[in-house]
Parts: C-alpha cells; sequence; structure tokens
C-alpha cells in the first residue's frame, strides 16, 4: 500500500507538501504542475487516506467474541480473581448486546466463522496463541503482556505492586520478609516472585530460603506455610502472592497459636470478597480484576472500529488496602 513518503520520494517534494496538496490545503502556495504532479502520482501508486483505507462499522449487534481461557473452569472455583474476570467480560458483552462464546482450556473450539474479535485470558500457551491467530487478527491479551506482541493487552502492574509491598513492610521497621506464591507455569517463577527476590535482596530484606511456590490455591498456602513453620526460623513478615493462597496461610498460622499481626504479618493480593471476612481480615492489593474483562472488550470494540494497527498496553490501577494482619 502506498505511503505519504512513497509520493513525496518520486515527486520530489516534502511530505508535508504532499499531505497538504491531497487534503486540499488553500493556504499552500505552489506551482499548479507540482500539484498535477502530485495527484498524477497519488493516482497510479493506487494511495488511500486513512479515511479510505477504513473497514465498515460493524454494529454492535452484529459482533461475536470468542474469549479462550488458558486454564480449566476449576481455576475460578480456586481463585475467584478469574471468576472476576470472566464476569467483566460477560457485563460488558450482556450491556453492549455482544454475542459471546466462552472456550476452556481443553475444550473444542467452538465454529469461528462469525467471530469479529478474542480475548485470551491468562498466560496463553504457543497452541492458543496459534488458534487464535488462525481465527482473527483482533486479539486482545487479559492478564497477561508481552511487550513484543502485536496484540493490545489489559494486566496489572505486578511488579509495582511487589515493590510497593516490600517498602511498606521497610517502612515498618522489618528486615527479614518472606514469600509465600504459586505459579502458572511448572518450575517457573511468577513475577511476583521474581520481583520479590531481586527487589528484596537489593534492600537486603529477602533471601531465597524464605520463598514457597505452589500453586494458587488455599491449599496450597496452607501445606507451604506449614512447611516455613517446621524449619523453625521463620520471617516474621510475608507476601502472599494471592488472597486463595492466603486464606490457606492464615490457618497454619492460627493451628501455630501465632498473634496476627503481633508475631507474625502479611499482606496478599486481589482483594477478593472473603478477605474482609477472614479472621483478621486481610491486608491485601486491591486488584479491579472485573474492570481487566471489561476493558478487553472495550480494546476490541475500538480496534474494530478504528481500524488501529498499533497495540496498546493497558494497566489496570491498584490501591494498597490495609486490614488486620498489619500493624
Amino acid at each position: 500500500m502506498a505511503t505519504l513518503k512513497d509520493i513525496a520520494t518520486e515527486a520530489g517534494v516534502s511530505l508535508s507538501t504532499v499531505s497538504r496538496v491531497l487534503n486540499d490545503d488553500p493556504t499552500l502556495n505552489v506551482k499548479e504542475e507540482t500539484k498535477h504532479r502530485i495527484l498524477e502520482i497519488a493516482e497510479k501508486l493506487e494511495y488511500k487516506s486513512s479515511g479510505q483505507r477504513k473497514q465498515p462499522i460493524i454494529p454492535l449487534t452484529q459482533h461475536h467474541i470468542l474469549v479462550l481461557y488458558s486454564y480449566q473452569q476449576e481455576m475460578e472455583i480456586n481463585d475467584p480473581y478469574y471468576l472476576a474476570i470472566r464476569h467483566g467480560i460477560e457485563t460488558q458483552c450482556e450491556h453492549l448486546g455482544i454475542e459471546l462464546t466462552n472456550c476452556y482450556k481443553n475444550n473444542t473450539v467452538p465454529d469461528a466463522k462469525n467471530i469479529t474479535g478474542i480475548l485470551i485470558v491468562s498466560t496463553p500457551t504457543k497452541d492458543i496463541l496459534d488458534t487464535a491467530a488462525k481465527i482473527s487478527d483482533n486479539i486482545c491479551l487479559i492478564d497477561f503482556k508481552d511487550t513484543t506482541s502485536q496484540y493490545d493487552s489489559v494486566d496489572v502492574d505486578l511488579e509495582r505492586i511487589s515493590k510497593e509491598i516490600i517498602n511498606y513492610f521497610i517502612e515498618q521497621q522489618i528486615d527479614r520478609i518472606g514469600f509465600i506464591g504459586g505459579a502458572d507455569e511448572f518450575d517457573k517463577a511468577d513475577i511476583r516472585e521474581t520481583i520479590f527476590v531481586e527487589y528484596g535482596k537489593l534492600k537486603k530484606v529477602v533471601s531465597s530460603q524464605d520463598v514457597y511456590r505452589g500453586d494458587f490455591s488455599s491449599a496450597s498456602g496452607y501445606e507451604l506455610a506449614n512447611k516455613m513453620f517446621s524449619k523453625g526460623n521463620y520471617p516474621r513478615a510475608l507476601f502472599v502472592a494471592s488472597d486463595s493462597i492466603a486464606i490457606g496461610v492464615l490457618r497454619a498460622i492460627h493451628e501455630q497459636n501465632l498473634r496476627i499481626p503481633e508475631d507474625i504479618t502479611l499482606i496478599s493480593i486481589n482483594d477478593i470478597p472473603t478477605a474482609r471476612f477472614t479472621f483478621p481480615p486481610l491486608s491485601t492489593v486491591r486488584i479491579h480484576s472485573e474492570m481487566m474483562g471489561i476493558q478487553g472488550v472495550n480494546l476490541l470494540l475500538e480496534r474494530s472500529r478504528d481500524g488501529r494497527t498499533l497495540p496498546l498496553q493497558l494497566y489496570i490501577p491498584s490501591t494498597l488496602i490495609l486490614r488486620g494482619t498489619t500493624k
């Protein structure tokens, strides 16, 4: 497809001159023969303006969004964070009258003839990305980002959140912080764990012996906390990767007859509804995961409407909520 630069090069004039001629700028002072030459070259190269290149706008009621979840549906039971993302997607599609199809890991992808956009939730495998790319080039990643990707993404800044939690503990004069977390991929550290170790060691409050990794369930949190207590010498402050994990950690702490936050303090991430009703209530970082789903739908529609090719990376804000598990 011809560009303004192609026309300018062949005509031997500046980009600005070409742009003003094609936009019929009445203030432009150039020779008529120059104008004619530019117009002839534009026609020869079959140049189309951005307005001419735009695709017809698809009415909202004709959109059909396919959601590919990179996990099995049971994950939503163990971690309400993902349930909230799905709720945001479904709520926005219902609000706008958009047809929606959900497809979880290991399920057969439905007939995709009328799909106008695809959302991929959580860390995608190569197979999922390949499957999506065969169906549509209008793809948005949720709860995952890839700076080299051509696709839009909606995520939270877990690097900033991890540093914020460490800084809070340091401000409380705590010089040893432990980590209890999970991983989406076997034997691969989550970004929370990676930043915790790197930044914590930089601040001289973290050592590798205080890092525990399982999955994102309450059962895993309980098991890892007991493993930590079995060593005898454990940290008095914990960064827990999610509220679901933290619920299991709290049970293990209570079974040790430790006082919270006097004997041990902890902060987790997500602020799921039950975080306010644990004993004591969880201090946590509120992530607006439902908004992640909503904005994912919005990005698909905006890209389809405007013909945008530049990928956007959207970060949803977060807030540290201090409750009963911190002093």
